[in-house]
């Protein structure tokens, strides 16, 4: 598995992979998706600005992540300095036939690789309250729980955010 920078022709397998997932994801108690967010126009936003990413299996799109330095307004809320450079995981999604496989923590590590080239110490991501997957994943990579958010671009929901200091002599 290849985790490399996602193009426009990527576009349509990263569709097909989300038309997987949130029925999935909607089923476990988990809205943070719909058939409205993510869709096309989003994941095409993220590949024009380069900060999008796939986990390529021999052609086949088995996870997304959208590796950013944008952090939500609501961020403060739990404390932190969003004026403060971070790397941060947006969209994170691994297709059903590939979960269970380190996808996701491929994607994360991706993120820290970012953040080390571009000399950022700070990594940051947020998941819904009822992704019970992505709350065990993040310790497990040496993320720190540092709160509950509510993000106004998604009301009614509720997102943990979770942080992860690299140790280096930036």
């Amino acid at each position: 598995m290849n985790i490399r920078p996602a193009t426009l022709a990527d576009v349509s397998g990263i569709m097909k992979l989300i038309a997987e997932v949130v029925p999935v994801m909607n089923a476990a108690g988990n809205f943070q998706w719909d058939s409205t967010y993510p869709n096309a126009a989003v994941f095409e936003k993220d590949i024009k600005l380069e900060r999008l990413w796939v986990a390529d299996a021999e052609g086949d799109i088995a996870g997304v992540s959208a590796i950013t330095t944008e952090q939500e307004p609501e961020y403060a809320e739990v404390g932190w300095d969003i004026n403060e450079i971070a790397i941060v995981t947006h969209r994170l999604a691994v297709s059903t036939r590939y979960q269970g496989q380190g996808v996701a923590a491929k994607l994360m590590q991706q993120a820290e690789e970012e953040a080390l080239k571009r000399g950022i110490k700070n990594l940051r991501v947020d998941t819904n309250v009822a992704n019970a997957a992505t709350q065990r994943l993040f310790p497990k990579l040496g993320y720190v729980f540092a709160g509950e958010i509510g993000l106004g671009f998604r009301p009614g929901l509720r997102f943990y955010c979770y942080e992860k200091r690299l140790n280096t002599l930036l």
